[in-house]
């Protein structure tokens, strides 16, 4: 397909995109407004002020989910609308949902009965998780929120980062979120130094793809399900950025850059389990794919 890669990005978009993915598409490259965004958001939203109905695609069933509503909390922080009635809403269902001490599960158990990814188990007492509670205590401290859940959250997430020796991906980006939030900036940067040093050492980021086979995949991960510099480095002023040389960084983003298929599209890379969770993430791996470029002033067309 001719064009550039964001003429051909937005084909893509238009062909197969759920509405809130269009309307991402349109917000962010075509001058489209924030109040659709919105509007598109609020089908999700469900009376206890969590999001449910598949936001986030390996989770199905309409029920609130914490995935579903940090997806949420993701667009809204994009537009700008992070804030007001609205969070305070979805702060109230946060609390509801928390684990005994105060933190996030992954998945909560009311999903059980409905279709959701092998890889996300459904237990009656889930624990906590810093893959939940780090991404969604790092935007709400990032855009100012105050509330009383944040309190006991945010110490858990220190708590949970202070602690790791050993970790996977997912994990990592979580605390990276987390990190690059949190109002506290000195403990941050010596937290991300520190965890930087364990992404290296443990290689759970590929540093050279023409050296792909030497890194491991991490354990549960789907083959080929690697992970790269700019996976955790979204954008220039991430303090994941650090962990990284420039060469490093610049092989990175050629590589997300040459990753976009003849479609239009970028895959997606973790373990496709149902024929429509992959159909419904690839236009959000694709937005973030064209954001993430944007950042780092690659050019995408326009």
């Amino acid at each position: 397909m001719a064009g550039t890669p964001l003429s051909r990005a937005e084909h893509f978009i238009w062909l197969t995109a759920r509405v809130l993915e269009q309307r991402r598409f349109a917000y962010h490259f075509l001058g489209g407004g924030a109040d659709a965004v919105e509007a598109a958001l609020t089908a999700y939203l469900n009376e206890d002020g969590g999001y449910g109905h598949a936001l986030e695609p390996d989770l199905r069933g309409p029920v609130s989910q914490p995935l579903h509503t940090a997806h949420a909390l993701r667009v809204l922080d994009s537009i700008g609308r992070c804030g007001g009635l609205r969070v305070e809403r979805i702060c109230r269902y946060l609390t509801g949902v928390s684990t005994h001490d105060g933190a996030l599960p992954a998945v909560h158990p009311s999903i059980r009965g409905y279709p959701a990814a092998p890889f996300m188990p459904v237990v009656d007492d889930p624990p906590s998780e810093l893959l939940a509670t780090g991404p969604v205590v790092g935007l709400l401290h990032r855009n100012h929120v105050w509330h009383a859940w944040l309190f006991r959250a945010t110490d858990f997430c220190w708590a949970a980062i202070d602690a790791l020796e050993k970790s996977h991906p997912y994990e990592i980006q979580a605390a990276v979120a987390f990190l690059d939030g949190v109002p506290d900036r000195g403990r941050a940067e010596a937290a991300a130094d520190r965890l930087g040093r364990l992404v290296r050492d443990q290689r759970l980021a590929v540093l050279d793809p023409e050296r792909i086979d030497e890194c491991p995949v991490a354990p549960g991960y789907a083959p080929g399900e690697h992970h790269f510099p700019h996976d955790y480095a979204r954008v220039p002023d991430s303090l994941a950025r650090s962990w990284f040389t420039d060469e490093e960084m610049a092989r990175s983003l050629d590589l997300l850059a040459a990753g976009q298929e003849e479609d239009g599209g970028w895959p997606v890379r973790w373990r496709q389990w149902a024929p429509g969770t992959a159909l419904e993430s690839r236009p959000v791996v694709t937005v973030e794919a064209l954001r993430t470029l944007r950042a780092y002033g690659r050019p995408i067309g326009g």
